[in-house]
């Protein structure tokens, strides 16, 4: 039966997208769909879903920086957060304690528990989100994941006191796998560029998990530890990107999964729905903390839009909760219900979150704090002519030839600050700047730029930076890359000189050939 679920959530996910969401609320109904058909094994799809979760963890340690963790932005408000949403959700569980009995908990203790899972948000949801508008490099995405770490590192802290077994004196060890970094990069080393690179990455994630399962731990800390190690190579990066797609297809079983744990009854919609409409307090909470710690109102936006719904770790608090005698069994499909009921209220709202603040931003920024972040600061583009949008591998290579035949003309701009700092090491001009930025366009001068060179890694990201270069009434040229043949045409409808990456690379390596054998 496992073909023909396959091929719902295919339909499903497909139908959505051509409704112009992401496929991801197709995924969950196809889980419905399938559990009320009795297709395919639960057994097997969980353990699919597991992987998925586990190399969802390990790329998120690849690109972990703990010193960004650390920040207060980042540990403090994800604090604050609990601390507001756990008592306001313990109130809306009593109540439908109260309104259903079936629902009744034994304890207050039991509603407290439950809040506090609640009032997580979903990992695999912002991650998802960030991929999709290509802005996993972004601070907003660095902050809202950072959040969720710490909410992981939480997680992981209440299932070993919920349970009431310590981990093994064996855990005090775990450090000491710092010092097999050097072995794990030399085999990274002698994988590059073959599959032995994807065959790597899931030992590791799954290995890591093992390690840490048998030490009293949770596996996916353990998964997210072992992305640790290996990050900071100079091949984490082909890593990452060799993992990304198989990421992706296995976390397609965590979201079919969701309906697995039963179609929920008349009362288990009412609960779930009181709960979904406390959600919509959860991004006005993060937004006014984010901006208390010094971060602009986009910013606070963004990074608050991703973590607008409940987390899959409600479900796993409430399947051990049950399996333990403090919640009654109903509660399980309950939660599944609001989680998946908070994916579809997020999806929407985060598809079209910068619209949202190209029209309400100046509203929005009446909040600020006057003193920001090093990073939040405004860039300035001094007397550069030519700008390059997006430093990646594409964009450091173009602002490097342009620089050789137009000087200090040029100036780069990447959405990461860590990197501007290494560009900066290497002789490039370089500023912090995000190319799909209503603000940067508006007040950074980019309007009055001549040319204006667009290399981001997402599409539709590139496409949203022509829309905003087209309402602030930009003049200039704007030459933007493309991969694809199509998208090459959409963008020479709107005007730019448009560069297929792959189309062009056979002219480009013919040309090169031909000035050396001069």
């Amino acid at each position: 039966m496992e073909p023909l679920v396959i091929l719902l959530a295919f339909a499903a996910g497909l139908a959505f997208k051509r409704l112009g969401y992401p496929p991801l609320p197709g995924y969950l109904i196809a889980g419905f769909v399938a559990h009320e058909l009795s297709l395919g094994e639960a057994a097997l799809i969980s353990s699919i879903a597991d992987l998925g979760i586990l190399l969802l963890l390990f790329t998120i340690g690849l690109k972990l920086n703990l010193k960004e963790i650390l920040a207060p932005q980042i540990w403090a408000v994800a604090g604050l957060q609990i601390a507001i949403a756990v008592p306001l959700t313990t109130l809306v569980i009593v109540g439908a304690g109260m309104v259903f009995p079936i629902l009744m908990l034994e304890s207050i203790t039991s509603a407290w528990v439950l809040a506090l899972a609640l009032s997580f948000s979903s990992t695999v949801f912002a991650v998802k989100v960030f991929e999709d508008r290509g802005e996993s490099a972004s601070y907003h995405a660095k902050l809202a994941i950072g959040i969720l770490v710490i909410q992981d590192i939480i997680a992981v802290g209440f299932l070993v006191l919920a349970s009431g077994k310590l981990p093994s004196a064996w855990a005090l060890a775990l450090p000491l796998l710092f010092f097999v970094r050097p072995v794990l990069h030399w085999l990274l080393s002698l994988s590059r560029h073959s599959e032995l690179v994807i065959l790597l990455g899931i030992m590791l994630a799954v290995g890591g998990a093992e390690v840490f399962e048998l030490v009293g731990l949770k596996g996916g800390l353990g998964a997210l530890f072992f992305g640790v190690l290996v990050s900071n190579s100079p091949l984490s990066r082909e890593l990452y990107s060799s993992l990304d797609g198989f990421k992706d297809m296995f976390l397609i079983g965590f979201f079919i999964q969701i309906g697995y744990y039963g179609f929920p009854e008349q009362h288990m919609w009412f609960v779930a729905a009181a709960l979904v409409v406390l959600i919509f307090l959860r991004p006005i909470i993060y937004f006014l903390l984010f901006v208390a710690f010094r971060l602009r109102a986009r910013t606070s936006l963004l990074a608050s839009s991703a973590l607008f719904n409940y987390s899959e770790f409600g479900l796993v608090v409430a399947v051990f909760s049950v399996s333990a005698g403090i919640l009654p069994p109903e509660w399980v499909t309950t939660i599944a219900l609001a989680v998946t009921i908070s994916f579809f209220v997020a999806t929407p709202i985060n598809s079209r979150i910068h619209r949202f603040y190209s029209r309400y931003g100046s509203l929005l920024q009446r909040v600020e704090r006057t003193q920001r972040l090093q990073a939040e600061t405004p860039a300035n583009l001094g007397n550069a002519s030519i700008v390059v949008m997006g430093m990646g591998r594409v964009g450091r290579g173009a602002a490097r030839r342009l620089v050789e035949l137009h000087g200090e003309t040029v100036i780069g701009v990447e959405e990461d600050y860590e990197n501007v700092l290494i560009h900066r090491k290497a002789g490039i001009r370089c500023v912090h700047g995000d190319a799909t930025d209503y603000d940067f366009w508006a007040h950074s001068g980019l309007k009055d730029k001549s040319l204006i060179l667009i290399c981001l890694t997402n599409h539709s990201e590139n496409l949203v930076a022509v829309e905003l270069a087209q309402e602030l009434g930009y003049s200039g040229k704007l030459a933007v890359v493309s991969r694809f043949p199509d998208q090459r045409d959409e963008l020479e409808s709107l005007g730019c000189i448009a560069f297929n990456l792959y189309g062009e690379a056979g002219h480009g390596f013919a040309d090169h050939v031909m000035e050396r054998l001069v």
